[in-house]
């Protein structure tokens, strides 16, 4: 058989073949071999963690200071004396003096923690990753919000970068950092699970009671962590480690972060005015229910129902009246009235607010400017 007879008759439909079977599976990947790619698969998420928690850990420093263990913020956790009694006398001082970790924000040297993590110490030492350690001067703190400023005087330190913690939503990644009952740097990895406001009980290493605006969030949060970062999939920081709800007093998967744009706000009110400075508008506001949609003929139950209005008050002057429904601050949806308060949180006294707001069925928008709640105040 000729060369030319064998190309006709054999290679010719083979080439045409194998061309015709690539298109079909270009055209139907079902058809290849092995799982047929879905959504999820398609999915770019990082599969490590390790360049976020190489930029965010240089950042965040150990909290110690030589103080009597009776006054320890962990004194009446009975998992934190197990672990005492456990230990050898070396391993013991190390655990006695530990009483946090903080967050530098600042390259002159400041670094948040929690107040409780501080209170009562006689002298505050921070330790850095580096090893480089330095006594802390203590700026000013705040039980409410169980926060207080430090600053060191050390050279080339390395500030957290800040993230966006008003876009925080539940099922976004976070890591924890901190250095957990002594230990040394440790990362715990979870969820965003949920934001808002929270009614937290700090119990006997805390301040107490309080409602506050929170993320919550199932990484492992263990006494000493608190004061550290809770950093985003990419380390940057969404807010300051405060608490851990667990009946044992470790990781029981319910913590709770500071929003770092309202620690940033208590930060430089301390700074300034050496003690927190809230921003005003001189309002008293309930939650729009539905029964209360229906009844002022409202499109949504979002937004708050304005109850109280004080004379002469930021609201007052910017002419809203009680019935009024505010439902943005600033182009924030205020919804329940959760966003409201991390909204408020953030502003201080001479700020200008947009109030949008719904009466008689018609929106309108005010400007008002925001003040320093008086001692007393009168009510409309």
């Amino acid at each position: 058989m000729s060369l030319q007879r064998f190309l006709q008759d054999w290679a010719a439909p083979a080439a045409i073949g194998l061309a015709l079977a690539a298109a079909i599976l270009l055209l139907f990947p079902q058809l290849r071999g092995g799982p047929t790619p879905t959504s999820a698969d398609q999915w770019q998420g990082p599969v490590s963690y390790a360049a976020a928690v190489r930029r965010a850990t240089p950042a965040v420093v150990n909290i110690y200071s030589r103080i009597p263990l009776s006054s320890h913020p962990q004194a009446n956790n009975p998992y934190f004396r197990l672990l005492l009694e456990r230990m050898n006398p070396q391993q013991r001082q190390r655990m006695e003096s530990n009483l946090g970790s903080g967050v530098i924000v600042s390259d002159e040297g400041y670094i948040l923690t929690n107040h409780h993590v501080i209170d009562q110490a006689d002298a505050i030492v921070v330790l850095l990753p580096d090893g480089r350690e330095a006594l802390a001067q203590l700026v000013g703190s705040d039980a409410d919000f169980d926060l207080a400023v430090l600053k060191v005087d050390l050279p080339r330190l390395t500030a957290i970068e800040v993230g966006e913690p008003q876009q925080a939503e539940v099922g976004d990644v976070v890591l924890a950092i901190g250095n957990p009952l002594g230990v040394g740097q440790s990362v715990t990895q979870g969820i965003i699970s949920a934001t808002g406001e929270r009614y937290v009980n700090l119990g006997a290493g805390g301040t107490g009671s309080y409602l506050q605006d929170f993320l919550q969030t199932d990484a492992a949060i263990n006494p000493g962590n608190s004061g550290g970062a809770l950093v985003d999939a990419h380390g940057r920081l969404l807010g300051i480690n405060t608490t851990e709800l667990s009946e044992s007093g470790y990781a029981g998967g319910v913590g709770f972060a500071i929003p770092a744009n309202i620690a940033f706000k208590v930060m430089q009110d301390i700074i300034e005015y050496g003690r927190v400075v809230p921003g005003w508008l001189g309002i008293e506001a309930q939650a729009v229910t539905p029964q209360l949609a229906r009844a002022f003929n409202l499109g949504s139950s979002n937004g708050v129902i304005v109850t109280a209005i004080y004379n002469q008050g930021p609201a007052h002057q910017a002419g809203l009246q009680p019935g009024d429904v505010i439902t943005h601050i600033d182009g924030l949806p205020i919804n329940d009235g959760i966003r409201g308060v991390a909204a408020m949180a953030t502003l201080r006294p001479g700020d200008t607010v947009a109030i949008t707001y719904v009466r008689e069925g018609e929106s309108r928008t005010v400007t008002a400017t925001v003040s320093e709640k008086p001692s007393t105040q009168q009510n409309n």
